[in-house]
């Protein structure tokens, strides 16, 4: 897939915290940049948020018991 450059600014902390991150991660801080693109927009979001509703949709009653505002004595 072809690349394109894209610039942007962002102030020197949040510049150091990418090359660190990158550096720990054994990668440039473009590709590290791209990742993070990637997760903020791709399957692994959606894949994360489609589990969580799951989740909930199975134990909705344990935590309507636990958490409910019906549970007597307690608002």
């Amino acid at each position: 897939m072809p690349k394109t450059q894209l610039n942007v600014r962002v102030d020197e902390a949040t510049a150091e915290a990418a090359r660190q991150r990158a550096l720990q991660r054994g990668m440039s801080v473009n590709r590290y940049i791209e990742e993070l693109v990637k997760q903020d927009a791709g399957e692994v979001g959606h894949t994360f948020v489609e589990a969580a509703a799951d989740f909930m949709k199975q134990y909705e009653s344990v935590f309507a018991e636990e958490f409910g505002p019906e549970r007597k004595g307690e608002r």
